[in-house]
Order: structure tokens, then C-alpha cells, then sequence
């Protein structure tokens, strides 16, 4: 899921063929100067490349969003006594090399602490610094001491894994491979009577892991580039107002009909001879599922890699070329759902921030057990307490991620809250322990526009799919109408795909583009502000 105030406020937008009768703001715009642009996609990438585009002059610039609401996977929602998040949670990384914690800063929307510099040099390295409290599946308290050396193992290792960029690893190795080997390797020096909880201790902190990556599994994860992502410093940080909040700081200067909401694009056609209505020819077509078409010359895509593995075979008119093709093949996408759940009373310590779960039994050297319908609660590893209680309330936040979590998003709210119920009795050992009084979902795989959560360089995947994704068409550098069809998102950002602030800069990047093709827009704009 970020961008800076706006200069000044532009009109001007791009027509359909068939305009709206009697729209104005849409008749107005005919007069606008420079090149139209279309985004598909109101989420914080599609966003940020239109607030750029405004404030440097590219004023014909319009955005179309298939739903009903703008910020893409990043959504706040009323639940309990306050805001929680569905999509994006936290900044990662908030410091000031990270465009999205500089935003926020500048609007206002962060607490005090979350500003302070000290927060801003703490290094987690992207993963939970708290100390959790720990349940076995068997009722049991666990002390965090006695898995320290295990959690301390546990992350030397993923650390390693950042040392195959330079090479010794095979396009087929795997992240979970890679960890499995050490835990081979380092097992047969645990104390034996410890040796079967710290393989479950084991298995839920790479189920965590799959929640950080967005996969089923770390198998599915690619080694030598994994250390190609880049994690910036910062104690990671929550918007008090929502998350929504930076993405209405960022569009609210934007001239109204700049978004147009329920337009989901059927189609995108380029390197043609399209007549606009002021008789001019445009190189791209965008027709809409309802019937309307818009006529450009650049498009920014920025729909998430998950809709165009379903739909990038028949959404491009002529096709995608091969590279762009397989780098959609080959990048992965998966599923990382939350499950809120809202109760009366905490029956967790006032200071505890994280429960961690540990599934008895289970064990990374093992493929887990495959009945979805009896097992998917086996792969939630960490629940977050929401904060503050005074204003949210005493919730809970799980996080889910592959196959179980697709499943779960197919099974009814009293269907999870009775299972929930269920979990909660069995870990903490109380038959009586009050079920939740309120549940939210994400759903983000069974969303069709957008197909799971975020991107991740998968097995026999690298960079230059990223790279290649994010190349524009025509690829041909000496094309008589270059750049007509760019691409943004999280997925196209090498260094930081799946991050809110990828997508950011991805918008960014590819506004730039064009401000660079066009220096006359921006020319205009200095002499006006003289």
C-alpha cells in the first residue's frame, strides 16, 4: 500500500469515447494539454503515480477502479471499539529511507513515539521483536526462555539465506530447504527430551514466516534471491486513524472525477490507431466490463500480480511478450489472511502483545497433515493483541497464510467462531473460557480483482522477473509511440516487493517516466508558480 501534498490543484482529465451525458468535469477536460494517461487502479501505487503526475503537470490523467472503494489492499474497518486493519497492518521499516513513514510524518497521522529517532534505529530485521507468551496445543504455558537458543537459531539462519545473491545456491533451491538443512544439521546436539517441542516450536515459527512471504510454504520460496529484499530500520509502526488515512491524505487534492469507482477494465488494447473525440489517434483502448471506453497515450497498470495471473492472457490486446509473460508465471502470489476476533474480557496478561502457538506433534521435517477441513487451524502460529485496548477493545489478531488460509476464507463467520472457540479452550486449558463476541475476515484470494496478498520471487523465479515485469511496452527502445502501457505495483519493486512502500515507489517510478518523456508539463508548472 503514500505520496506528498499537492502544489497545486489540477483539472482536467481524460474522456471516455462515450462520455457520461452532461458530465462536466469530463466535457472540461477536452481543453486539458499533454498527454492522457490512464491508471488502472486506485490502490496506493495507481495513487501515488497520479499525485505525481499532477504536481509535476501532466494534468489529462485519470484513474479507473474496478470496486467501490480506493485504496486497494490497504482497507480500514470499523470493528470492536475502533479501527482494525484488513489489508496492510504496519509500516515496516519506518525511518526515514522508507517514502511511506516520511508521509505519514508529514500529514500528521503517527503517535509521538513513533517518530522518536531512537524508534527509527531499531533494526528487527522485518520480524516480531516482542516476547510472545506461548501455548502449547495441550494446554500448557510455555516459558520464552526455554525456546530463546531455538528462536535465536531459528533467525541466524534466515539471515543466511541473504548470502546466496553472490551465488552457491541452484535456481531450484528453496528457502525451506535451506532451514530444514540446518535443523538437521543442528538437532542432534538438542537435549533429547526437548527435541519433539522444539521441532513443533520449529514449524509454527516457519508458518510465520509463510505469513511474512505470502506462501504456503517456504519451499515455494526462492533462495539465492532472497536476500535481494530489503528491510529498512524502524520499529514498525500503525496508523492510529487507519491505515486509510494516508491514502485519503494523498488523493484528497486530487480534482474531482480524477478516480472513477465500479470501472473494471475488460481490456487493454495498444500499439494502435485509437480517434479520441478531439480527432486526435491514440496508440492505447481501454474498454471497461460495463461498455465504456477510454482512449490514451500511456496507461499505468497497477492491478496486483494475482489478477494478471488469471487475467493476463485475455487483458492484453496484442499479448503481453514472452518475457513479460513468464515473469508472471514464474514470480509467486499467495495468500496471508487475518482473523480479528473481539472479546469481553482478556484472558491474557495486560502485558502481553503476542500469542505464539505451538502445535504438539507437528514438526518441519514432516509434511503436514493434509485434511484442510480438520487441520487448517494447525497453521495459525501468532496472534496479535491489538492496541490500544481503551480504544479497540480486547481483540486478537491471527495471521493465516497458503492453502489453509484460502480455505478459511470459504467457511461461514460462526463457522470460524466456533472453532476459534474451540482453539482458545484447548490452549489456554479452560473449558470455559467465553467464546469471542465479535469476528472479521480477510478474504483476499477470493477477491477478483485481486487474487491473494502479495508477491514473493518464487522457485525457479529472480529479480529480472521483477524487472521484467515492470518493463513498459513497447519494449522496443526505438518505438515510434514508446511507453504505452507501464507497469506499478509491489510486485514489480526488486528490492521491496510485497511492502506498501514497494508499491508506493513503483507508482513513483513509473510517474517518472513519463515527467522525464514530457519536461514541457513541468516547465509550464515552474513558470505558473513565478
Amino acid at each position: 500500500m503514500q505520496a506528498r501534498r499537492l502544489l497545486l490543484l489540477l483539472l482536467a482529465l481524460p474522456l471516455a469515447v462515450h462520455p457520461d451525458p452532461g458530465s462536466e468535469e469530463r466535457l472540461e477536460a477536452m481543453a486539458a494539454p499533454g498527454p492522457r494517461v490512464l491508471i488502472i487502479g486506485a490502490g496506493i501505487s495507481g495513487i501515488a503515480a497520479a499525485e505525481k503526475l499532477h504536481r509535476h503537470g501532466l494534468q489529462n490523467t485519470q484513474i479507473l477502479e474496478a470496486t467501490g472503494r480506493t485504496g486497494g489492499r490497504i482497507r480500514s474497518q470499523r470493528f470492536a471499539k475502533g479501527l482494525v486493519e484488513i489489508g496492510a497492518q504496519w509500516i515496516h521499516g519506518p525511518s526515514q529511507g522508507n517514502p511511506v513513514f516520511r508521509l505519514a510524518a508529514q500529514f500528521g497521522l503517527l503517535v509521538p513515539d513513533a517518530l522518536l529517532e531512537e524508534n527509527q534505529r531499531i533494526n528487527v530485521g522485518g520480524h516480531p521483536s516482542a516476547i510472545p507468551v506461548i501455548y502449547s496445543s495441550s494446554g500448557t504455558k510455555l516459558s520464552p526462555d526455554a525456546f530463546a537458543n531455538i528462536t535465536r537459531l531459528f533467525y541466524s539462519w534466515l539471515e543466511e539465506t541473504k548470502n546466496f545473491t553472490g551465488g552457491g545456491c541452484t535456481p531450484e533451491d528453496s528457502v525451506g530447504s535451506f532451514i530444514r538443512q540446518k535443523i538437521v544439521q543442528s538437532s542432534p546436539d538438542w537435549d533429547k527430551e526437548l527435541a519433539d517441542i522444539n521441532m513443533a516450536f520449529l514449524r509454527g515459527l516457519l508458518n510465520l514466516e509463510c505469513c511474512v512471504s505470502g506462501t504456503h510454504s517456504m519451499d515455494y520460496v526462492a533462495l539465492c534471491p532472497f536476500g535481494e529484499y530489503t528491510t529498512l530500520p524502524g520499529l514498525d509502526c500503525t496508523f492510529p486513524k487507519g491505515y486509510e488515512s494516508l491514502v485519503n491524505q494523498m488523493k484528497a487534492p486530487l480534482p474531482g472525477g480524477s478516480v472513477l469507482l465500479n470501472k473494471a477494465v475488460q481490456s487493454i488494447h495498444w500499439n494502435g490507431s485509437f480517434p479520441g473525440e478531439d480527432s486526435h489517434i491514440y496508440p492505447v483502448k481501454v474498454t471497461c466490463e460495463d461498455g465504456d471506453s477510454f482512449v490514451a497515450d500511456h496507461v499505468i497498470v497497477t492491478v496486483p500480480l494475482g489478477f494478471l495471473k488469471k487475467r493476463s492472457s485475455d487483458f492484453f490486446s496484442p499479448p503481453l511478450p514472452p518475457s513479460k509473460t513468464q515473469a508472471i508465471k514464474n514470480l509467486g502470489f499467495g495468500t496471508n489472511n487475518k482473523i480479528l476476533l473481539e472479546f469481553e474480557k482478556p484472558f491474557w496478561d495486560p502485558n502481553t502483545t503476542v500469542i505464539q502457538l505451538v502445535w504438539e506433534g507437528d514438526s518441519p521435517l514432516t509434511a503436514p497433515k493434509k485434511d484442510l477441513k480438520k487441520n487448517w487451524m494447525r497453521k495459525l502460529s501468532v496472534f496479535v493483541v491489538l492496541e490500544p485496548p481503551e480504544q479497540l477493545g480486547h481483540v486478537l489478531c491471527g495471521f493465516l497464510a497458503g492453502e489453509e488460509s484460502e480455505f478459511m476464507e470459504t467457511l461461514t463467520d460462526e463457522e470460524i467462531l466456533s472453532s476459534m472457540t474451540d482453539l482458545f479452550r484447548r490452549l489456554t486449558g479452560d473449558p470455559e473460557l467465553p467464546p469471542p463476541i465479535g469476528i472479521v475476515r480477510s478474504q483476499w484470494h477470493s477477491q477478483p480483482y485481486t487474487g491473494g496478498s502479495y508477491s514473493y520471487v518464487a522457485v525457479g523465479s529472480s529479480g529480472i522477473d521483477v524487472e521484467n515485469l515492470a518493463e513498459p511496452l513497447p519494449t522496443d527502445q526505438e518505438a515510434l509511440k514508446p511507453m504505452q502501457v507501464l507497469f506499478a505495483g509491489e510486485a514489480t519493486e526488486r528490492n521491496f516487493y510485497s511492502t506498501t512502500h514497494g508499491a508506493l515507489m513503483s507508482g513513483w517510478r513509473e510517474a517518472q517516466r513519463l515527467i522525464d518523456r514530457y519536461p514541457e508539463c513541468w516547465a509550464n508548472v515552474s513558470k505558473a508558480k513565478l
